[in-house]
């Protein structure tokens, strides 16, 4: 089958996919993108599509992909992969030191702990925000926890 996308590498990209792989620099995703781009460079080893699924255990789609990134996106995205945008956050500082303090606080009557969807409900109708998970009431929570405990330790 005719290849759409055609890998074809410089001698500074070469050099520095072998830096890659040489000292396993990056996540284990960089080293196998990087040993899949050098053995898919048209002026190099050119192997076959199926001859690199074989040798490194992945999806034929995995190679067409990445041989696609490196046409189209450039060789820093295709070896570094695309960067993921910071999630938005629900809640800023001072709306996170209110469920932190409501937390630490005596919990409503008729109950003897706080429950997520408790402190949640209670977020929402104290108008702190206008909506929220239990989920987004968690993650707070969590990190200032896992906070705590680091700075108590070191």
């Amino acid at each position: 089958m005719q290849k759409k996308y055609i890998v074809r590498l410089s001698v500074e990209e070469q050099a520095t996919l072998q830096e890659v792989i040489r000292r396993q620099k990056g996540s284990a995703m960089k080293v196998r993108r990087a040993q899949i781009l050098l053995k898919a460079d048209a002026d190099g080893p050119n192997w076959t599509d199926a001859r690199i699924v074989e040798a490194f255990e992945c999806r034929r789609q995995t190679v067409e992909m990445l041989r696609e990134r490196l046409v189209t996106e450039g060789f820093e995205v295709a070896l570094n992969g695309k960067k993921k945008p910071p999630r938005p956050t629900k809640l800023d500082g001072e709306q996170e030191a209110k469920v932190i303090a409501m937390r630490l606080g005596p919990p409503p009557a008729g109950y003897a702990n706080w429950t997520l969807k408790l402190l949640a409900d209670r977020v929402v109708a104290l108008e702190i925000v206008d909506s929220i998970s239990y989920e987004t009431v968690r993650r707070t929570l969590k990190k200032t926890a896992s906070r705590r405990s680091r700075s108590s330790t070191g």
